[in-house]
């Protein structure tokens, strides 16, 4: 049998064809289950019986189990899920003024392993699949009844390195037809895979695309994250001036300020380069301690004095708050929880 969620709308226009069943049957069924939230073809009712019936022979509509769900004294709210293989993912909800923002995993582990992040600690697992991002998406909103109002793929893996999955989820977040999720609202992180930015630029949506750069050397970003010795600094930010001339929207560089390893004068001077070379905004973020990793977190006016040595250099920039360090849920800290 098929989970339904794994289909776009037109791949599931071609799957009905194949069952004899008309084409429009599909966007009645992906109303229901994306806008209506129906777990089980039997709640659909709209559908003809025998309809349902069949469907049932041949597919079934994916989903996964919430395990645990953690609330942090900032309303930061996490939640862990297992999979059907016994994987397990976490999930957050970031409140903020009036957004609340939800940061979705698109991989089991993370095979990258940055030397200041959880997620790599116990090894890369696998890709998720597009039925299991969406589940996250869907088990709170319609299970938990949280309106969320944007979307960052910045949870556990790297979105790009998991890209056919991740742009089939992009599609079906964005149609009309299913989530009807505008593209701005939505925003897809990655540590720097070049031929995913370089597919990225293609997908024609208009979702904002940002970088988690972290060192803007070679050397020190060598150091802090294994990708860099695959896809180079230089060579990552050659594939962004491509993006940008092929009409993507304007990047922003996640930035984890880490005490006496990346906030010398010679990274501000290295990171205001590269952003203004890019038109860059940066998001500049305390490093949220791990257990077992020896980094320390900035005081915060020293944030604060590296953020002033930016402005004064004219470049855009943002301290965005690490929420949910109390329950392991800030920036760096998924998965940390879990067992090995």
């Amino acid at each position: 049998m098929k989970d339904i969620k794994n289909f776009t709308l037109e791949e599931f226009k071609q799957e009905l064809e194949k069952i004899s069943e008309p084409l429009y049957r599909a966007e009645q069924i992906f109303s229901w289950i994306y806008k209506k939230g129906a777990c089980d073809f039997s709640a659909m009712n709209t559908l003809p019986k025998l309809l349902k019936e069949k469907l049932s022979q041949y597919y079934y509509i994916g989903a996964i189990k919430p395990l645990k769900h953690l609330k942090s004294i900032d309303q930061t709210e996490k939640f862990l899920f297992e999979l059907e293989d016994s994987n397990l993912i976490e999930t957050v909800l970031i409140y903020a003024w009036q957004r609340k923002t939800l940061c979705i995993s698109t991989q089991a582990g993370c095979k990258f392993a940055c030397s200041f992040c959880a997620s790599g600690m116990n090894g890369f697992r696998r890709d998720l699949s597009v039925s299991e991002i969406l589940s996250q998406i869907l088990s709170i909103e319609h299970n938990l009844k949280h309106k969320i109002t944007n979307f960052v793929f910045m949870g556990m893996g790297e979105p790009l390195d998991n890209y056919e999955n991740v742009s089939k989820v992009l599609k079906i977040m964005n149609s009309k037809k299913a989530m009807g999720i505008a593209a701005r609202r939505i925003t897809v992180s990655t540590s720097g895979i070049i031929p995913g930015i370089e597919k990225f630029k293609e997908l024609g949506l208009q979702v904002n695309l940002s970088i988690s750069l972290h060192a803007a050397s070679n050397e020190l970003r060598d150091r802090l994250m294994s990708v860099n010795k695959k896809y180079p600094l230089e060579e990552l930010l050659k594939a962004c001036e491509d993006y940008m001339k092929n009409g993507g929207r304007m990047l922003t560089f996640e930035y984890i300020l880490i005490k006496g390893i990346n906030d010398s004068q010679k990274d501000v001077d290295e990171l205001v380069k590269a952003a203004k070379r890019l038109k860059a905004k940066i998001n500049l973020i305390s490093y949220s301690p791990v257990p077992g990793l020896d980094f320390q977190a900035p005081l915060e006016k020293d944030v604060k004095i590296f953020e002033d040595k930016l402005i004064k250099r004219g470049v855009n920039v943002t301290i965005r708050d690490s929420k949910g360090k109390d329950i392991m849920a800030a920036c760096g800290q998924l998965a940390s929880a879990l067992p090995s």
